[in-house]
């Protein structure tokens, strides 16, 4: 079963579980251009399933970086190591804001190898990001 054959009661289970947020980059769906997707931890060309449990909110942009990706090389270890996996870890272990709340920085190697992986720093998210700091609906609170 394909994304968009999903129950649009799982996608609304897994946009509420998220509060509307990505679950890599933490943009909020409600101002972001392009349509948030549900995105599967594990894929399923990998053996990962349409359960709840396996599933993420994610914008456009984080959802076709990772596409099939689970893992990557850690830019400061060089090891190889799993993506953040948001059903099993938590957001604010691994990630950290930078001083003027900006760009996220990976405190892990997890949090490292997603960042790079996903460009969670790519320039139209930063861009979201300064002018949502304006208007004071950046950062969101993130779920843990």
């Amino acid at each position: 079963m394909s994304p968009a054959h999903l129950s649009s009661q799982t996608r609304q289970a897994v946009a509420q579980r998220a509060r509307g947020l990505c679950e890599y980059c933490q943009s909020p769906e409600a101002y972001c251009p392009d349509s948030f997707t549900v995105d599967h931890v594990v894929p399923r060309q990998q053996g990962g399933t349409d359960d709840l449990e396996n599933l993420a909110w994610a914008c456009f942009g984080c959802n076709g970086r990772k596409h099939t990706k689970t893992e990557g090389v850690d830019p400061q270890t060089q090891q190889r190591v799993t993506l953040f996996n948001p059903r099993q870890q938590q957001w604010s272990e691994h990630f950290t804001w930078c001083e003027d709340l900006q760009t996220v920085i990976g405190k892990t190697s997890y949090g490292r190898v997603t960042v790079a992986a996903l460009s969670l720093n790519r320039l139209s998210v930063v861009n979201l990001r300064r002018v949502l700091m304006r208007v004071g609906e950046h950062p969101a609170q993130v779920i843990e």
